[in-house]
């Protein structure tokens, strides 16, 4: 226990504590707290984050990286929580599906946590290929190699008009992870919190590196296996588990496509590649150790798209396209 909690504290303060460039980098925010919040497995340094539970699941959360004896607050206007310690809780989600924010409050600084957390509905509720009206698809009966990544999500994300432009992460959204399929609301969608995490990790890494974003653009987020089906993919695709993102940065100017990164007066695989060695130079460092997964660089297709990057967090390495 005491190697698991020396491990978490060292890994909060390697995100906390990462050096900001003056290029590039003097007006982005990257939405870091000054303090760390775990829940279940993962730990969050951000003021913002979103959390995916299924009705009735109780979730540890805990503050930590804070100075010992602090004795933090949770704010939750529904569901039921009991404090464990002077930073720590075991919070009960409602039984019924929809957005549940909770907060974490320093009481010294009145610095502050926000769990977005999404009570998920279940996978059991879906009808053959259909949920609520929204076609799902099918997902592989048996988990490829037997490794639990690619065992079909315990449930899904219910996505309506009013809730797609919750924040999910300080610069990003949960309508840029929704899936291109055609259909009206409500939509589904399945999201792993590490993916989110990873993404910001990246952000404020290419910020730093002087390649300006406020956000990436999310080419392809989560796909139904249907969807995926559709456009020619694998079944067993990283994007119907929810933690795989194509994307690119579209800062300047705005045009749908991949900025000139290089600033060679292209938009071509160069400017992919800068983006792809960048996250492979983060694998050197320690802390980014959990966030292990897949890195492909693709090439443009014009008139089709530009070039981009895919970033996954299956728990593998796996890379591809450079």
């Amino acid at each position: 226990m005491f190697k698991l909690l020396s491990a978490a504290i060292s890994l909060v303060f390697l995100l906390s504590a990462a050096p900001v460039s003056e290029t590039g980098s003097s007006e982005f925010n990257s939405g870091k707290s000054g303090f760390s919040v775990r829940f279940g497995d993962e730990i969050t340094p951000y003021h913002v984050t979103g959390v995916f539970v299924l009705p009735s699941q109780k979730l540890e959360i805990e503050a930590i990286g804070q100075s010992a004896g602090t004795r933090f607050s949770l704010h939750s206007q529904s569901g039921q929580h009991r404090r464990l310690s002077n930073s720590g809780w075991e919070w009960q989600a409602p039984e019924k599906k929809g957005l549940y924010p909770v907060r974490v409050i320093d009481p010294i600084s009145a610095d502050t946590v926000l769990l977005n957390i999404f009570v998920m509905v279940p996978r059991s509720e879906k009808k053959g290929e259909y949920l609520n009206g929204y076609r799902i698809g099918k997902y592989p009966v048996t988990p490829l190699n037997g490794l639990e990544s690619y065992r079909g999500p315990r449930g899904f994300i219910e996505v309506t008009r009013e809730n797609e432009q919750t924040l999910i992460s300080p610069n990003f959204t949960l309508k840029q992870f929704l899936c291109k399929q055609a259909g009206d609301y409500p939509k589904y969608v399945v999201l792993r919190e590490r993916l989110l995490l990873k993404l910001e990790i990246i952000l404020e890494e290419s910020n730093r590196n002087g390649y300006r974003a406020n956000t990436f653009t999310v080419m392809s987020g989560y796909r139904t296996p249907f969807y995926n089906k559709t456009i020619g993919n694998g079944q067993y695709s990283r994007h119907v588990y929810g933690d795989a993102a194509d994307i690119f940065i579209d800062h300047n100017p705005r045009s749908g496509i991949m900025d000139d990164l290089n600033g060679d007066g292209k938009i071509d695989h160069k400017d992919a590649a800068i983006l792809y060695d960048m996250i492979e130079n983060l694998y050197h460092e320690q802390w980014y150790k959990r966030y292990v997964g897949g890195l492909g660089a693709y090439k443009e297709r014009y008139p089709v798209r530009g070039p981009f990057i895919h970033v996954d967090a299956r728990g593998t390495r796996a890379r591809w396209g450079r």
